[in-house]
Parts: C-alpha cells; sequence; structure tokens
C-alpha cells in the first residue's frame, strides 16, 4: 500500500489496517475503543487522532509479534513431526 497524503487516504488505510487487525470487532477488543466510534472514524464521522492512528500501529506490532510466534511454533513442531 502507498503512504497516505490526504486525510482520505489516511482514512482509507485506517480501514485497511482495522481489517488486517481483523474486522471492527476484533480492533475494538484489541484497542479498547468502542465499534461505533471505529465505524465513526472509518467513516469519516469522526476525525483521525495522531493517538489513534500510534495506537493501531501498536496493535499492529503486538498483531505480528504474536503472529511471529504462532508461526515459529509451527515450524519447530513440523521439525518435530520429521525427526
Amino acid at each position: 500500500m502507498t503512504t497516505p497524503t490526504t486525510i482520505e487516504d489516511l482514512r482509507d488505510h485506517f480501514a485497511h489496517c482495522i481489517q488486517v487487525l481483523g474486522g471492527v470487532t476484533a480492533a475494538s477488543r484489541r484497542l479498547g475503543i468502542d465499534e461505533r466510534a471505529i465505524r465513526r472514524f472509518v467513516n469519516g464521522e469522526r476525525p483521525l487522532s495522531a493517538r489513534l492512528l500510534e495506537d493501531t500501529a501498536a496493535a499492529l506490532r503486538t498483531m505480528i509479534a504474536e503472529a511471529t510466534a504462532a508461526e515459529e511454533g509451527i515450524a519447530a513442531g513440523l521439525a518435530g513431526l520429521q525427526d
């Protein structure tokens, strides 16, 4: 995805990040924000703040770490099966 250059691009990118986090419900849990608020941010009814974007980036980094650990567990399990 290209770097967002307008407010609309940033909102679209935020919406994409919400989907990467697993959708509105999962993102709501990860961010500690009401689902309706997330929908309002995505729809442009509420402005995106730097804090919201920082929190979203942190949630994505946490998800990356969790996915990496899960993948490493699978790889180790597969290696154990092949021994």
